[in-house]
């Protein structure tokens, strides 16, 4: 079966930046117990919306292509055209993992194109300052995450449950995206590395000999992965309003 692809009728104003983002949003939100995370209000405005409403108003971004599942397609393209999204130049279907979803996303990258950003759809309080300190960080590093200081005692147990020790957590990062590649050297690490036995595109880096780098992000932006996480992020929504 054919492929399909959206290529929307927007001008790219390339005048407002030159680095595009992949915005991943084809998970299947398996611990919602059937909502569609991307797709839950936050607000007034679904997650994936309020996600892409920050690239949007990130004068560094130039484009944003959107990977999303087949079934979401069509209503996704109906809620970025009510909002207005006018980066967004592509919507893609993703694959059956998140990392087959990101390299659909790169096949919509034009040949030229020397950085990008990477996005989980679900993390709808990415800011403006991390974007940049991403971006500004791939003039010097091949790959870029931004993350946060762990909070919690962090334990390592065994298959039966029985702490083996506990970790230091002064060197833990809990890293979070946007990501930043460059996108030559991104493509040549997958053709090296498994690309299945990671969970975000920073170890593919990693994994392949390139340094990593992390800039400061928030506790704010944060994944959501359950309910509960919904309640967390709409009381964001309040305080901001507020």
């Amino acid at each position: 079966m054919q492929e399909t692809k959206l290529k929307l009728d927007y001008t790219l104003n390339e005048s407002k930046g030159n680095v595009p983002v992949i915005v991943v949003a084809a998970g299947s939100s398996s611990r919602m117990k059937g909502t569609n995370k991307q797709l839950a209000q936050i607000g007034s405005v679904p997650v994936v919306i309020k996600s892409l409403l920050a690239f949007e108003n990130c004068s560094s971004i130039s484009n944003i292509i959107l990977v999303v599942r087949t079934e979401d397609l069509f209503q996704i393209q109906m809620l970025c055209e009510k909002y207005m999204v006018s980066k967004l130049t592509d919507i893609v279907c993703g694959g059956d993992t998140r990392q087959e979803s990101v390299l659909k996303g790169f096949s919509r990258l034009p040949s030229n194109t020397e950085k990008v950003l990477i996005h989980d759809g679900a993390r709808p309080f990415v800011n403006n300052e991390i974007i940049c300190s991403v971006i500004d960080a791939l003039d010097e590093y091949s790959a870029v995450t931004c993350g946060v200081k762990v909070k919690d005692t962090i334990k390592k147990v065994s298959n039966n449950g029985v702490v083996v020790n506990t970790v230091d957590r002064q060197d833990l990062i809990a890293v979070q995206t946007p990501q930043g590649v460059k996108v030559s050297q991104y493509l040549d690490a997958c053709q090296k590395v498994d690309v299945s036995k990671y969970t975000d595109d920073t170890s593919i880096m990693e994994a392949a000999g390139h340094s990593v780098f992390v800039t400061e992000g928030s506790y704010k932006n944060f994944k959501i992965t359950t309910k509960e996480d919904l309640i967390m992020a709409n009381a964001f929504i309040s305080e901001e309003e507020e």
